[in-house]
């Protein structure tokens, strides 16, 4: 396939940040350009939209956040679902078939647009159990590839040399590098060192994005998904992000002396000490100051706080949700989770498309 006005973005691999990044890419573009399309040729993650479509979840961010006019199924035409490999290997889908269909979908949004993003899964060998690689669909295209790789200099090259290697064999052009969540205080010596060892495949540095602790810090939103639960009170405060979590298990009384402000509290359903202990601080520190405490609470057990307990926690309202477990059992999740970004969560993402749209060569991007 020709050449066309597009960049394909690629990773290293999972939570890279490569959605972020095409966050600020897509920002950047549409003030270069008056139309810009997106386009996620190979999905997983799906979430269902209008007349019951299902698409990439990254597919509904951008056509709702920037108010794209392109239809949901051209920017998310094949998704692999639970149990997609074994139909394909089974011979119940046909490769063919969705090789056609991605190139439809890609060559109705390019040619509706001036500038195309198409953004791929994983890092540049997902899907290649099924013969659509990002490295495979972006050589299908005729598309040039970015790869954003974790800020760092050894890690960062030897992950690149693996995804590089997939690339050259097939065929597809390396236009360059973006590094994401770069250490502020180690960004000079980066930006000094990293293209000298990217010379070595005479490829440029396109940005160098700095670490940001808010793009990378879950809200009460995630938890509600992440537990699959509503919050109980304070939705307004749904999207605020807290980077301090605080088990507790300790008597009310040493409690009492260490609550800290603008951090989520996790405690079992049960424990109505430590609940309305912390109810009350948020009490006090609104009628002397004026201002909200900040804090949170994340209920743990199977058991449900108590009516009365829950009748307290709504009129105070700070945002606070059940999940059904032990408390060691919720720590672990979110120890181990990583936050993604989501359309309502409107001020992580404009934080997102300020911090990487600020440290893109734009200019090298799309020449």
């Amino acid at each position: 396939m020709s050449k066309t006005n597009g960049i394909f973005i690629a990773a290293t691999g999972q939570h890279v940040g490569k959605s972020t990044t095409c966050l600020g890419i897509m920002a950047g573009l549409r003030k270069r350009f008056d139309r810009v399309g997106f386009v996620k040729p190979v999905g997983q993650q799906h979430v269902e939209v209008e007349n019951g479509l299902h698409v990439d979840k990254d597919v509904e961010l951008m056509h709702e956040f920037f108010h794209l006019d392109d239809h949901y199924a051209d920017m998310s035409p094949v998704l692999l679902p639970r149990g997609f490999t074994k139909r394909f290997l089974a011979g119940e889908i046909a490769e063919d078939e969705l090789a056609r269909c991605i190139n439809r979908a890609y060559q109705r949004i390019s040619s509706k647009n001036q500038f195309t993003v198409v953004e791929g899964t994983g890092h540049v060998g997902v899907g290649s159990i099924v013969g659509f690689s990002n490295a495979q669909v972006a050589a299908q295209l005729g598309l040039d590839l970015v790869i954003v790789a974790s800020g760092g200099l050894g890690s960062a090259i030897d992950e690149l040399a693996l995804n590089l290697a997939m690339c050259n064999e097939c065929g597809v052009n390396l236009k360059g590098v973006i590094l994401n969540k770069v250490i502020p205080e180690k960004r000079k010596m980066i930006l000094e060192n990293f293209p000298k060892a990217l010379a070595r495949w005479n490829l440029p540095l396109l940005g160098c994005i700095p670490y940001n602790d808010q793009l990378s810090t879950p809200s009460m939103g995630d938890f509600e998904h992440l537990f699959k639960t509503k919050l109980i009170a304070g939705e307004q405060h749904r999207y605020k992000h807290f980077s301090r979590r605080r088990m507790v298990a300790s008597g009310v009384d040493n409690y009492q002396k260490a609550i800290r402000p603008n951090q989520i509290i996790m405690t079992p359903a049960t424990r109505d000490d430590i609940i309305l202990a912390t109810l009350e601080k948020h009490w006090q520190h609104k009628l002397q100051t004026g201002r909200d405490f900040g804090g949170a609470m994340i209920l743990t057990g199977r058991r449900n706080p108590r009516a009365t307990i829950i009748e307290h926690i709504k009129k105070v309202n700070i945002p606070v949700l059940h999940a059904r477990m032990r408390n060691y059992d919720a720590m672990h999740m979110i120890s181990t989770f990583t936050a993604k970004i989501r359309k309502d969560d409107v001020q992580k993402v404009q934080k997102a498309i300020n911090v990487v749209e600020a440290h893109v060569n734009f200019d090298a991007l799309i020449a």
